[in-house]
């Protein structure tokens, strides 16, 4: 039994080694194309690279470009124009050249933004190929940040040495662990009776038959080992025929195997079960400091969304009738005091700026965004900022007309309305200069893109990760920390992702990306 014990220890470890150096190489690989794309990403939104296409201008591109290459550790991060003609590249005499390699049709003619293997003048290397738009949505240019092929194989042998030295250790473990013999079996099932068990058994089933909500149980094979009616009602099967099946054999997109491997309790996650969208909770079962199955238990998200749906619009509603009534009283107030006066020409003035500033507004989100619940969550806001005294401006070039229908708005709304009013209450904190809140988003090309910006006192480097956290607040009080985390689960949900800088005015700016189509 050693013997065979050895050789299948010895099987497991060639295999496991094979499968895993495959894995670490593919992982490694597309981890620092993914950087070289996301570097190219950056560079093609920069103000430099986008002015120097449009001026013929490679000064300011190769300086820019070479101070990114030598910050991020890229080879080569080369901006080129339409024709694919260098505007930036770590050899300066190659500057005005063409691009060489072949990999740039994508990125210029499709606008596609993509990771690409080929033969530069630098050798072969692993690019992040990025087209650059002008704002009319024109492509302008490309962007390509690569890293040669032999600094992404030196890095990855490296940690297939470590990786190989561990698997080795683990099967070595194991290998010891062969020879112990499983002890006290009575502890597995607690000490219970057989009638004990049969009468918990009973009270078992009596209380999932009282209950609404779809419950799945599974023992740590990830086979199921209940499924109450209601749960096979929404899995559209017989509650006998799951019992014993494999999860994933009728729940394919459970993350219960997850919770299994990982021992992290999940709460109120959304996902969809036979086109039925649910709100899931998925708990692990411990013994003897082991996870030995996990319960989720799940129910309609439409009766919940529901009544959400109706509060989030009653509440949205009456925040901008109260911060209307509010603004408005204090101008009414205003211009009772000019006329009282006798100062009509200011009174005049003052009626004239409110009017067309508004109505400037009303204009704007009336051409350039149709959706109701968008423009009423950024007019909401609007007179949630004049009633702060905090300058509120939109820029003029935003467009929001391009929402694909399967495009969820209302969590649309909830990111926006959660990043503009935590942008409002930073700016308010800032009192010793001009206190202002940006808004711009647009709809060119394959992104929803929209960018909020304040002029507060901003986020430490080291908080922004813990922000998206539930709970975790740099303010003060109850009630805090909740904002960035609905942002993070709600961008996650639709497949977005957010990005967090320093802005110009002094505070942030966030920017969060929604794929109009996903794969």
């Amino acid at each position: 039994m050693l013997l065979l014990m050895s050789l299948l220890l010895a099987a497991l470890v060639s295999i496991t080694w094979l499968m895993v150096s495959l894995l670490v190489s593919s992982i490694l690989e597309e981890y620092i194309g993914r950087n070289a794309l996301n570097v190219s990403k950056a560079v093609s939104l920069t103000t430099v690279v986008q002015e120097g296409l449009k001026n013929k201008d490679s000064t300011q591109v190769q300086l820019y470009a070479e101070s990114v290459r030598k910050a991020t550790g890229a080879r080569f991060v080369v901006v080129g124009d339409h024709e694919g003609r260098r505007y930036s590249h770590p050899v300066p005499e190659r500057i005005g050249k063409l691009m060489v390699g072949g990999d740039n049709p994508r990125a210029l003619e499709g606008g596609e933004a993509y990771v690409s293997k080929a033969v530069g003048t630098l050798g072969p290397s692993m690019r992040g190929k990025v087209p650059i738009f002008a704002t009319s949505g024109k492509i302008i240019g490309v962007v390509s940040v690569g890293y040669l092929q032999e600094t992404v194989e030196s890095v990855t042998s490296g940690y297939l040495q470590r990786v190989l030295l561990w698997v080795c250790g683990l099967f070595l473990l194991g290998g010891l662990g062969t020879l112990l013999i499983a002890r006290d079996v009575k502890r597995s099932i607690f000490g219970l009776e057989p009638n004990e068990i049969a009468r918990l058994f009973r009270e078992r089933n009596a209380i999932l038959d009282s209950i609404r909500e779809g419950v799945v149980a599974i023992n740590d094979e990830g086979n199921v080992t209940m499924l109450d009616h209601e749960a096979a009602k929404i899995l559209k099967i017989q509650s006998e025929s799951g019992i014993g099946a494999p999860i994933e054999s009728i729940l394919p997109q459970t993350k219960m195997l997850e919770v299994l491997k990982s021992g992290e309790e999940q709460f109120d996650q959304e996902m969809m079960i036979g086109g039925i969208e649910v709100v899931v909770n998925r708990v692990p079962i411990w013994q003897n400091n082991r996870v030995t199955g996990v319960v989720s238990s799940f129910r309609r998200k439409e009766e919940i969304d529901r009544l959400a749906q109706e509060l989030t619009q009653i509440q949205e509603y009456s925040e901008v009738l109260r911060a209307q009534t509010h603004e408005y009283s204090n101008k009414l107030h205003t211009l009772a005091g000019l006329i009282q006066l006798g100062s009509h020409k200011e009174a005049l003035d003052l009626i004239g700026r409110e009017t067309s500033g508004y109505q400037e507004l009303l204009g704007t989100l009336a051409e350039t965004v149709p959706e109701p619940l968008l423009s009423a969550i950024i007019l909401g806001k609007y007179n949630r900022a004049q009633e702060l005294r905090i300058n509120f401006q939109l820029d003029p070039e935003s467009r929001m007309i391009d929402i694909p229908e399967n495009i969820n708005r209302e969590k649309i709304v909830t990111i926006l309305g959660n990043l503009l009013e935590n942008a409002i209450e930073a700016a308010q904190e800032n009192t010793t200069e001009k206190q202002m809140v940006q808004l711009s988003m647009t709809d060119f090309g394959n992104d929803l893109i929209f960018e909020v910006e304040d002029s507060g006192s901003g986020i430490e480097d080291e908080s922004i990760d813990l922000a998206i956290q539930h709970g975790f607040s740099t303010k003060s009080g109850t009630g805090r920390g909740i904002g960035l985390s609905l942002v993070h689960e709600n961008l996650e949900y639709l497949g977005g992702h957010l990005t967090v800088v320093r802005s110009s005015l002094g505070g942030m700016r966030f920017t969060f990306y929604i794929p109009k189509y996903t794969n």
